[in-house]
This record gives structure tokens, C-alpha cells and sequence, in this order.
């Protein structure tokens, strides 16, 4: 009688499984899709001034393989670059010069701001100090990207014409994270698709829509909105930076545009799984706010949706349920037809679309860790740096 009640309890959250992936699948704002990418667009009869911000610490390895790129930009504007070196130890400001004189391209000023004050991360300060720099040359667009981030050369020439063209005050581009290691293969596509999933693209950009988000690694900001949303203090503390930008451009009335990059693309190297792991714990419990019941939450969700249907489906055909593992078989299915877009956009094998399963459980071992982490004093720690809750520093005007 018990392993029969048991057995039916798990069909019925098996159904409830599947029923979440349909949801997902039509609700969700096709979140699943990997087209949105640069708005349609023309090019100005003017084309308005550009203060690229690029904040850098102990950035040495990466940087020759980024700068040049953006001091090459074929940009018909005037343009040029601050680079904001962090308290770097390794030589990134001067490197920065040696680039700078060695490839040539648009001008380049290194900064650098100091250890940032209580209640400010590292990177925004440093993006802050970058904007003051710039606003001596009255600029009507800043683009902040990071220092491992490459362009093509007409890529800022396409980010200004689509914000331009949209009358978007955010037009943000998640750069293609590199995907050569297994690990890499296995992980980085997730991410993506579980943040796609989250902030499904087509609403961040729908007018009036609440979603909003962002991608740090390419963010066009016209530079009247930074001033209206009182940018980045009015985020100063925030670890997630990109979507705490966006929600303040949305909440001072402006537009954001989000969506999947073809000429921007990151070279910074995750080979192993702890580099990934690192990359994925240290803001996965800042996402959740520091709330426990929220965490709870999360990893209940995450079980349901991604461990569910292949549970179901071993334990379906192990116990001689049939209707369990069909119902496993068709969530897993759907499941597995969601992830094939992002793949293709990697130009990854298919093969690896079923394995999403063991990556989501990746993914729930990596927040919960996070979370651990936090309790620790260890959380949201990134480059020598570790960052309280907000709600732990003191708000200064």
C-alpha cells in the first residue's frame, strides 16, 4: 500500500514536471530562442560621441587579446577609451599604454580610482571613476565593457545605429563565452540558457515590460540616462551589476535591449571546473537576494524541472510504471529540445542537449555553495575582494 501511494506521489510530480516544461516552453517568452539578436537599424547622419569605460584588474593575461580590439574600432564618430586599472598587480595599466602605442587606434587614458570606499564593489567603482573621466568629453553614449571582452571592428559603429534607431538608453550584447574544454562545453552554454530562461530576451526589450537585465560585458548607455539613474551610485553595492543597471535605466523611464552577440565575444579561459564553479558561486546567492526561503525555493525548482524527468523515467521502466516514465520521457524531451538552440548558437554537439540534467545539478551544487560561502564571510568574493550584503553597509548618499 505505501510503495503504491509512493508510486502514484511520484507520477503526479512527474506530471507536474512536465507541465512546467509546456509553461516554459510557450509561456516564458520563448526564452529558448537564440534569434534576438542586434535591432534592425540605420546609420545616423551624425554619429554622436563615444567614451568607452573598460574597468581591469589583474587583467595582464587577457588584455592583448581585448584591447586592441576596441582601439580598433572603425567608428565614423569621434571615440576613444578609459581603461580603469583596479589596484592591479600585475602590470595591467602599463600593458594597457604598451598596447595602446604599439597597435595605435583611438585614444587611450589609464586610470586609476583608488581602493574603493565601503559600500561600493570594486568593479563600480571603478566603471565610476571611468564615467568622471569621460564626462570631460561630454559624450552622448559610454560603452562599459570588460577587459576580456574582443569587438569586431564595426561592432561599436552597430551598437550605437541600433540604440540610435530603437531609441533604446541600454542596448546590452551577452558576449559568446568561450567554449573549448569539456567543462566549458558542458557549463557555459547552461548559463546562458538558464539566464535566458530567467530574463527571457524579447520582454527586456518589449516597451513597458517590467523584466529588465542586462549583460555586463557589453552595455551602450547613453550618458544622459547614467545621469537621470544616478549611475552606478544608486547601484554601488550591487555584485550583480548588469541587471541592477538595468532596473534602475527601466525604473527612470528608460528602454533596454538585450540580446545574444555575434561580433562580441569573451577570451577569458574557463579550462577546469572550478574556474567555472568560482565564476558561477561567488554572485549565484547575491541572484537570490541572501534569502534562504528563496534558496530553498530555488533548489526545490531546480530538482522538479531538470532531475524529475530523468528520475522518472529510470524509475518508471526499474518499477514497471509506464505512465511515470512516459511522462519523464516527454518532459525530458522537451526539455532536451529547448537547450538545442543555445548549442547550435555554441556550435557545440546535439549530443550534449540531454545532458542538461547533470549540468542544472551542477548548477544546484554551485548555488548552494554560494549560499555557503555567504555564511562563511567568503561570499560574492571575487579577485582578492569579498563583498557584504547590502543591507550590512552603510547607505551613503
Amino acid at each position: 500500500m505505501g510503495q503504491t501511494a509512493a508510486v502514484s506521489a511520484f507520477l503526479w510530480i512527474t506530471a507536474v514536471s512536465l507541465a512546467a516544461w509546456v509553461w516554459l516552453l510557450l509561456c516564458q517568452g520563448f526564452f529558448w530562442r537564440t534569434d534576438v539578436r542586434l535591432p534592425s537599424r540605420r546609420e545616423p547622419a551624425a554619429w554622436p560621441s563615444v567614451c568607452v569605460v573598460v574597468p581591469a584588474r589583474d587583467e595582464a593575461a587577457v588584455l592583448p587579446a581585448s584591447l586592441p580590439s576596441l582601439l580598433a574600432q572603425d567608428y565614423p564618430g569621434r571615440a576613444e577609451v578609459f581603461l580603469v586599472d583596479d589596484g592591479s598587480t600585475d602590470g595591467t595599466g602599463e600593458l594597457a599604454r604598451e598596447l595602446s602605442r604599439r597597435h595605435g587606434g583611438l585614444p587611450l587614458t589609464v586610470g586609476s580610482p583608488g581602493e574603493p570606499p565601503a559600500g561600493w564593489t570594486g568593479k563600480l567603482w571603478a566603471v565610476r571613476h571611468g564615467i568622471a573621466l569621460a564626462r570631460a568629453r561630454e559624450p552622448e553614449f559610454l560603452l562599459l565593457t570588460d577587459a576580456d571582452i574582443a569587438h569586431t571592428p564595426d561592432s561599436l559603429r552597430e551598437l550605437v545605429a541600433a540604440a540610435g534607431t530603437g531609441g533604446f538608453d541600454v542596448v546590452s550584447q551577452m558576449a559568446r563565452l568561450r567554449v573549448d574544454s569539456l567543462w566549458e562545453r558542458l557549463v557555459v552554454p547552461a548559463f546562458v540558457y538558464f539566464f535566458a530562461q530567467l530574463y527571457p530576451f524579447r520582454r527586456i526589450g518589449r516597451a513597458g515590460a517590467r523584466t529588465a537585465a542586462a549583460a555586463g560585458g557589453c552595455v551602450l548607455l547613453r550618458a544622459a540616462m547614467a545621469e537621470r539613474a544616478r549611475l552606478p551610485d544608486a547601484i554601488r553595492h550591487a555584485v550583480i551589476d548588469d541587471v541592477a543597471l538595468a532596473r534602475a535605466v527601466k525604473g527612470a523611464g528608460g528602454r533596454v535591449w538585450l540580446g545574444l552577440a555575434d561580433k562580441v565575444d569573451s577570451v577569458r579561459p574557463y579550462p577546469r571546473l572550478h574556474d567555472l564553479w568560482r565564476m558561477v558561486s561567488r554572485s549565484a546567492y547575491a541572484q537570490l537576494r541572501h534569502s534562504p526561503p528563496l534558496l530553498v525555493g530555488t533548489v526545490a525548482g531546480l530538482v522538479l524541472v531538470y532531475l524529475v524527468p530523468p528520475a522518472a523515467l529510470v524509475a518508471g521502466v526499474a518499477a514497471g510504471g509506464p505512465a511515470t516514465a512516459v511522462l519523464g520521457t516527454l518532459a525530458w524531451a522537451v526539455m532536451t529540445g529547448t537547450y538545442v538552440p543555445m548549442l547550435r548558437y555554441y556550435r557545440q554537439p546535439l549530443w550534449l542537449a540531454p545532458l542538461l540534467p547533470f549540468t542544472a545539478f551542477l548548477y544546484l551544487l554551485m548555488t548552494v555553495d554560494s549560499a555557503v560561502q555567504h555564511y562563511r564571510g567568503r561570499g560574492a568574493a571575487w579577485k582578492g575582494r569579498t563583498y557584504a550584503r547590502p543591507g550590512a553597509v552603510t547607505d551613503e548618499a
